[in-house]
Order: C-alpha cells, then structure tokens, then sequence
C-alpha cells in the first residue's frame, strides 16, 4: 500500500497539478524514464513479497490494452524468483494434507524441488509399491502449496482491492479501464491456482475433450495421494517442445510438431471451447512413442490456467470474424461492444472510422503482401490513427485475454519450431467451421428479430394514444445527455470560480495580517490551501 500511494502521488503531481500551472512539457519529458523506473521498483518489491506480488507483475505485463509498453517490457522478465520452502515445511504440509506418513505416502521423495514458486513447488518422487502397482508407473511429479500461502493471497487480494477502489475514482484510469473489474479478474485466477483440486478437475476435462486423439496425452493423476493442497501426477517428462536439436536427433520433424500444435490450438479453442491458457515451452513436451519417426504425442502438464469460450464468447467470435472478412468497420465496432471490449467512454464514431479506414487501404490483403508495402505508408497511418487507438478505452474480458495470450505463446512456440511456419493459415478451416456453424444460429436470430418487429408493429397504435394522450397532460419531458454534460460542467466551473475567489481573498488577507497577527495570519495562509486544492484537482474529477 506504501508503494501504491508513492506511485499515485507521482502521478497526480507529474500528471495533473504540474500542467495546471503550464509544465506540462517539462512533466511529459521525463515520463518514460519514470515509468520504466516505477516498473523496476515494482519489479524488486515483488520479488521481496513474493505471494501474488509476483503474479500480478506477470499478470500486467501481458496486459497491454491498459499499460503503456514502457511498463509492460520492464515486466515481461519477471519469474518466479523466489527460495523454495524448507524440507521439513513441505513434508509437514503433505502429511497434513493426505493424512499419513510421508514413509507410507511415497517410496521416496527428492529434497530439491524440479521447480519453486511463488505459489508452490514440485519435487519428483515414488509412488509406495502398492499403488505403483494399481497405477501402473512409479515415478510421479508432487506439487505442493506453500504453507500459509492461503492466508497471503488473501492479505495480497485486499489490498489489490483498495488499490482498484481508489483508481476508480481517478479520471484518467477510469476513463480508460475499469480498475476494480481487472482485480477482480485476476483474483479468480489467483484463487483457481491455490486449488489444486480445481487443476486435477481442469486436466480431467481437457483429457477427455482430446481421449481419441492419438497425437495428444496428458499425466495421469494419483487421487489417493493428491488433495486440495497437494496434487500427484505420473512423470510424464520428455523433449521439451522447442529443443529442435532433440526432436531431430529422435527422427522427428519440427515443422510437423508445429503444424499439430497449431492444429491442437485451435481445436481447443474452437471445437472443445476449453484451452490451456499457459502453453509456455516449459508445459509442452514431445512424447516418443515406439512406432519409429511418426510415433509422437505431444504431452501438456500444468492445468492450473484455463480459458473457456462459452456461446456468447463464441457468437462474438464469429460475427468477429464475418465483419472483419466483409471489411465491415461498424460492424467490427459493434462487435467490440458486444463483447464488452469498449468501456462506455469509447468515442465510438471516431473508431469506426478508424477501422474503416484500415479496412479500405488494407483489407484483403495476405500476409506476404502487407509485408511488401512501403514502411512510409504504414508510418504515415500509424500518425495519423495512432493517437485514437492508444487512447481508447478499452479492456479485455478475461478470457478474451487468455485466448490472445494462448495464440501469442503458441505463435511462438512455432516460429521456434520453424521460423517460415504460419500459423495463420491453420485457423482457417476451424475458422470456416465456426462460421459455418453460425449460419444457423442467424437464421434463428432473424426469425427472432421477424417476430420482434412484428410485436412491436401491433403494439403501435396504442403507444401513440398512450404518446397523445402524455402529450395533452403535459406529462411529456426531454433529455438532452450533451446539455447535461454542458450543465455539469459549467457548475463546476462556477464552483472552481468561487473556490478561486475564495483562495484569493484568504491569501491578501493573510498576507496584509502578517506583520501585525502573524498567527492569524499563518491560518489564513494555510486555509487558503484547500480552496486551491478544489481548483486544482476538481477540473480532473469526473
């Protein structure tokens, strides 16, 4: 909370009280510097916190539909830096939770975790000959909370919270996103990560929706040694998905690892509307199998973040794609808002034209041919539309954020795999699918809008004797939303005015008072502050 009232500090001085008094340039001059400097404090306070502080710098580094790139590049390498926890917190937190002895849990159990951190670490282990046994493996991977943790991602949630609450009420963050609404996201992720029966649940689900594909597996899970704090999954380690060295040397071809992947991608998303929303390098492996150069799987682990495209998401999705395939910018606007990219602040007539602008210059053309044109003309239209496009407020829902960030990662992951590798052209047959799909969810929406219009034509008469009849009473009144604002603004412009006069006078009385009352006078100097305060920061409140 000290860090968060430094940082508002800065910027209400840098970014509203200096251009009050015409130093707007000289606070705008220093900006970047003070961002990136901001970004590495925080970068250092999470590292000392560890708990969510950590998540959240990886949480806004991803985040670039709010944060300038500034920020979000001085985030970008921020990990897990954090020591593991002790042996013996471990072993106490696993017997706690599976409710016998560690010697009866496992057969045996490595000291030094595979992997620490900020919220849990994993260590390698064996499972106790009799479950091995029913199992059919022995060699397991156990993660494992940290102890306590529970209690400090609460701690770190509510002050995250009063953070939000009071951005909210800043003019310039919440013009631009709603601040409370982007905690509340990251809490539900945070939350769904400290549960590890959530995970078993979430990588239950995604083994099932790919049980007859032969080209994907996922570990198997040991429910009679997993809790909600402890989870136990079969070692499924093998050639990590971009060691391309590796996948040669095992006779398999890295451009056909990265068409499956694709392939894999993209059926998650649009066919089982559920998607591992973390497919980093480090959660990927490619399985060997023993049938020679084409006998592989790819093997995903880590099932604690997940995406899920429910029907309103995937409706979006397609009216998405067919306005942007018909070049339609008012459509594609519309859609934003649909999907409640665009806060209600959007000027959405100046986006419209934006995109139909874009559209016009660029629309149809392939990915070899935009990359063909002249840097100028791109240049030239960045300057001129950039300002609109920065400045828009906008925020992506959640799980419209993880789906970008799954293609991001997945991006890649195959361009790692084969740098010539486009993966856009994979998503075009889930793509045709998924508009296709819709074809007759349109033809159900126009029957809908038929009947609309035709219970609102019968209904016609009446509203207009009801419209007479308000209209003879004088019951009839307007509302302008422009002539309010213009209203709003003049009072507070009235009350800037008075608070103003008021200032002036407090200041000349207190300084003709000094020589003779000087304790008088101080007070008067003093008060004077708070009239000034209201000129200064009420023309920045909304």
């Amino acid at each position: 909370m000290r860090f968060a009232t430094r940082a508002l500090v800065s910027a209400w001085w840098f970014e509203l009280v200096l251009p009050r008094f015409g130093l707007g340039r000289l606070a705008a001059r220093g900006r970047i510097r003070r961002l990136q400097r901001l970004a590495r404090k925080f970068h250092d306070l999470a590292v000392d916190l560890g708990g969510l502080m950590i998540k959240v710098g990886q949480f806004m580094s991803s985040r670039l539909d709010i944060l300038p790139p500034e920020i979000t590049r001085e985030l970008e390498g921020l990990q897990d830096e954090v020591a593991p926890e002790p042996l013996h917190l471990i072993v106490a937190q696993i017997e706690r939770e599976l409710g016998i002895p560690m010697e009866r849990a496992f057969a045996s159990f490595e000291e030094s975790p595979i992997a620490a951190a900020s919220l849990g670490q994993a260590h390698r282990a064996r499972l106790s000959p009799g479950i091995a046994e029913e199992m059919g493996f022995e060699g397991v991977v156990v993660k494992v909370l940290r102890p306590g943790i529970e209690r400090i991602v609460e701690v770190d949630l509510m002050a995250l919270r009063r953070v939000g609450r009071i951005l909210a009420r800043v003019k310039l963050v919440n013009r631009r996103t709603d601040a409370p609404a982007l905690v509340e996201e990251f809490a539900t992720t945070s939350l769904h990560e400290i549960d590890y029966l959530q995970e078993a649940a979430n990588a239950e689900r995604f083994a099932a929706d790919f049980a007859g594909d032969d080209r994907v597996a996922t570990p198997a899970l040991v429910w009679e040694r997993s809790a909600r704090r402890v989870l136990t999954l079969s070692d499924v380690t093998a050639i990590k998905i971009t060691d391309v060295t590796a996948l040669q040397a095992a006779g398999i071809d890295p451009n056909r690892v990265a068409q499956e992947l694709a392939r894999v991608t993209f059926q998650q998303i649009f066919v089982a509307g559920f998607f591992h929303a973390d497919p980093h390098p480090g959660n990927i492996f490619v399985t060997p199998g023993p049938g020679g150069s084409d006998d592989w799987r790819l093997t995903f682990i880590d099932f604690g973040m997940m995406g899920e495209i429910t029907e309103s998401l995937k409706g979006g999705l397609r009216e998405f794609i067919l306005a942007a395939v018909g070049r339609d910018g008012r459509g594609l606007v519309a859609t934003m808002q649909r999907l409640g990219v665009l806060l209600p602040s959007a000027d959405v007539e100046e986006l419209e034209r934006v995109m139909t602008a874009l559209f016009d210059r660029f629309g149809g053309l392939g990915v070899n041919e935009l990359t063909q044109i002249d840097p100028r003309e791109l240049q030239a239209f960045a300057s001129q539309f950039g300002e609109t496009i920065r400045t828009l407020p906008f925020q992506l829902p959640e799980n419209f954020l993880l789906l970008i960030r799954t293609i991001s990662l997945i991006s890649g992951v195959t361009s790692a795999l084969n740098r010539d590798f486009n993966m856009w052209d994979a998503i075009d047959p889930f793509a045709r699918t998924l508009v296709s799909a819709g074809t007759t969810a349109n033809l159900i929406g126009a029957g809908q809008q038929v009947i609309g219009y035709a219970t609102t034509l019968a209904r016609l008469p009446r509203r207009l004797d009801d419209l007479a009849a308000r209209l003879d009473r004088g019951l009839v009144s307007t509302r302008s939303p422009e002539v309010e604002r213009r209203l709003r603004s003049v009072e507070r412009s009235l009350g800037r005015a008075s608070s103003a006069i008021i200032f002036s006078a407090l200041l000349l009385a207190g300084s003709l008072l000094y020589p003779a009352q000087p304790v008088l006078a101080t007070v008067l100097l003093a008060a004077s502050a708070v009239p000034l305060l209201h000129v200064v920061i009420s023309s920045r409140l909304p």
